[in-house]
């Protein structure tokens, strides 16, 4: 979107004179400077009456203006319409990537607004209209929604544990109903069976692993020798990973997210603090927050075993290379090694876990629920997939504010996305799908949540 610059534009760059117009938001504001061009001079000669009488010595200073240069956009307009259409009347994004690439190609925010809205007479009323509106149409989901990534977050963890010699791909954890907090106390956790290992830990989404785990790296004193240099190595890891820190797409706005560092819970607990007092972190809740383009950007690392390209939704600039870091790779430091089992256990999920409506024919997904507790309301519901396991072409989080168990709505929407992305439209068999998701509603107010059997209440957990 483009408008006309402010006296504030004008002092920060001699460029614009009054009356020019310049990108004020998205792409059109990112990549302001190269779309723009370059002015031209003319130096005309003028009479006591101010009539142009020819140029200054023939037009010897003279400089001719340089039209600013074509960029080409990543998203995939097909997509990225449909995945609009189907968030309708919900909270929440869509965010789907290339992993070999780093390119995007579906950034959706619902609910979004009519750009027209903004261009006209009427421009500064409608955006203090949407402004007000409490639904927040004006806030970027994708990369301005801070959000608890639930059990999504639960790779990245399993992948640290692993690096670090916390477990084994064979070390078992029991998982009696949760994880033990004292006396009567557990975090919960959903039927299946145990003890159990890593791999199928992912495919069950247990809570009680990921608890032991983060428990065994943060009070073991033989590996760190504080709980403060612990937590430091698992924070460095996260970074590393994409948490914690703005990834650095080519769109103004990204937040960082939150990733607490040691002297975040030194200062809460006056430095005596352990695993147990944080516990709800090692199931992506707690004081984690992440963006849905930094739990998009996860599922990218695990699909390329353990680096990840920046994000950018610039394809190609015409006559120029993009920017180094839309072009290089950014390694973990995790070993391939560990990312096929977290891919095995992705993959499980979908075969026989929680993902089990990811189970494309002809389409090997590998993917991961979230189910995140929200103290206002209903629970959110998240996913992460990616496509296909040996060979990624695609990689896509989806999150559903108040949308109950993760595969209650982020998993059909991402079975659409990628049957839409893979077969190139919808099988007949699945309109049915396509159909609900359009006419569900999770806005404040709507009444579309239907509980659910409890069988199916298991499997979707997580």
């Amino acid at each position: 979107i483009g408008g006309v610059v402010s006296g504030k534009d004008i002092e920060r760059d001699d460029y614009y004179i009054p009356g020019d117009n310049s990108g004020r938001s998205g792409v059109e504001r990112s990549y302001e400077k190269i779309l723009r061009g370059e002015k031209g001079v003319e130096i005309l000669l003028r009479d006591v009456h101010g009539r142009i009488k020819g140029k200054y010595e023939n037009g010897k200073y003279d400089e001719a203006p340089v039209s600013g240069k074509n960029i080409t956009l990543s998203i995939d307009m097909e997509l990225q319409a449909y995945g609009e259409m189907i968030m309708q009347n919900k909270l929440g994004s869509i965010v789907m990537i290339e992993p070999a690439t780093g390119e995007v190609l579906c950034l959706v925010t619902s609910p979004s607004y009519d750009p027209s809205l903004l261009i006209g007479r009427q421009r500064g009323q409608n955006y203090l209209a949407l402004e007000r509106d409490p639904q927040r149409p004006l806030l970027d989901r994708s990369i301005m929604g801070s959000y608890p990534p639930g059990s999504t977050f639960k790779p990245a963890q399993g992948l640290i544990f692993l690096q670090e010699g916390v477990i084994t791909k064979d070390k078992v954890y029991s998982c009696v109903g949760g994880y033990p907090l004292g006396g009567d106390r557990r975090l919960g956790c959903h039927g299946h069976f145990s003890p159990l290992s890593y791999v199928p830990s992912l495919a069950t989404s247990c809570n009680a692993f990921y608890c032991w785990g983060l428990r065994d790296m943060l009070d073991s004193r033989s590996r760190y020798k504080t709980v403060q240099e612990a937590f430091d190595v698992w924070k460095d890891y996260m970074v590393a990973q994409g948490y914690g820190y703005p990834l650095g797409i080519d769109l103004p706005g990204e937040i960082r997210g939150h990733i607490p560092n040691s002297k975040v819970y030194d200062k809460v607990y006056n430095k005596r603090w352990s695993s147990g007092s944080i516990i709800s972190i090692s199931i992506g809740q707690g004081e984690i927050n992440a963006t849905p383009l930094q739990i998009c950007n996860l599922a990218a690392t695990i699909a390329n075993r353990g680096h990840y390209v920046v994000p950018h939704v610039v394809r190609e600039i015409q006559d120029m290379e993009l920017d180094e870091p839309y072009r290089t790779k950014k390694y973990t430091g995790i070993n391939k090694e560990y990312y096929e089992y977290t891919v095995e256990g992705m993959r499980n999920a979908v075969l026989g876990g929680t993902c089990w409506r990811l189970n494309i024919p002809d389409v090997e997904v590998c993917a991961k629920t979230g189910t995140v507790q929200n103290p206002h309301g209903r629970d959110h519901s998240s996913c992460i997939a990616f496509a296909p396991m040996n060979t990624p072409e695609v990689a896509i989080a989806i999150y559903v504010e108040n949308g109950g168990w993760g595969g209650h709505l982020a998993v059909p929407i991402a079975r659409l996305l990628l049957e839409k992305y893979c077969y190139g439209e919808l099988p007949e068999s699945n309109k049915w799908t396509e159909l609900q998701m359009q006419n569900w509603s999770t806005l404040p107010g709507s009444v579309n949540y239907i509980k659910k059997p409890k069988e199916e209440e298991e499997n979707d957990a997580g």
